[in-house]
């Protein structure tokens, strides 16, 4: 059982790629955005729901679902800096025919963690997964050998090969592997909705099942998979939306 910090409550920050954090009517038990469920936090006599923003959502009015009624909210946009980027293993950006099974069959792995929700309340006050440089924000529109791809849905941290990575909260891990493009990856479900993934690494050192805390040692930084070098993308999702990741670690992108 992980205990919530309740001081810990990220910014409100209603832009895509975001997190909108809204209070909640007084016992208000279940909330959903765009179909998915939310995560609630807080007291019953005042929750708060803490929604993840997909990059590809629109500005303007939107509204949370809830049981005790429909609450608009505005998203404002935000403009990303775009990112060209060389790879040497021209394969990890148009894969050979022989790797679509495996790339499919990651992808629903992973997807199916994302999906999850459960009744755990996460704690949100994370910690740092690694100390390094921060090499590429969240959000960059990325360009791959001249072609553009999806904008980048972490934190690249750069760090030397081996240099220790860290659990952001308390949770459970629910997928591990060494994945065609991630390579080596830890998914760890934190409650409700909160998911993170760890990529790239030169070692796993948890198993699936496995329950870890705040800042436990889980593997270490490494160059496997589609990198230019050795470093950490830390991801995080919320209400199956992933989301930047600076706006639960305090980190200034």
């Amino acid at each position: 059982m992980f205990v919530q910090n309740l001081g810990a409550m990220p910014a409100h920050n209603g832009h895509p790629g975001g997190i909108a954090v809204i209070a909640l009517p007084a016992q208000t038990q279940s909330a959903h955005y765009l179909g998915n469920a939310v995560l609630i936090t807080g007291p019953l006599s005042a929750p708060v729901a803490i929604v993840g923003i997909g990059l590809d959502v629109s500005p303007g009015i939107t509204e949370l679902t809830t049981n005790r009624g429909a609450i608009p909210f505005e998203i404002k946009p935000k403009t990303y800096l775009t990112e060209h980027i060389t790879i040497t293993q021209t394969e990890k950006v148009n894969p050979p025919a022989r790797d679509y099974d495996r790339i499919i069959r990651e992808r629903d792995e992973m997807s199916a963690v994302f999906k999850s929700f459960s009744n755990q309340r996460p704690d949100l006050a994370f910690v740092l997964p690694v100390i390094g440089r921060l090499s590429s924000p969240f959000g960059k529109k990325r360009i791959f050998n001249g072609q553009p791809r999806n904008p980048h849905s972490g934190l690249d941290i750069a760090a030397p090969e081996g240099t220790p990575v860290l659990a952001a909260s308390g949770g459970e891990v629910r997928a591990t592997g060494d994945y065609f493009f991630n390579g080596k990856t830890i998914l760890i479900d934190h409650g409700r909705g909160l998911i993170t993934l760890y990529c790239h690494l030169s070692d796993i050192a948890v198993t699936n099942g496995q329950l870890v805390e705040a800042g436990q040692h889980i593997g270490a930084v490494g160059q496997t998979g589609r990198v230019t070098g050795p470093h950490l993308h830390f991801s995080v999702n919320l209400n199956q939306t992933r989301v930047d990741p600076a706006l639960l670690l305090e980190i200034d992108d």
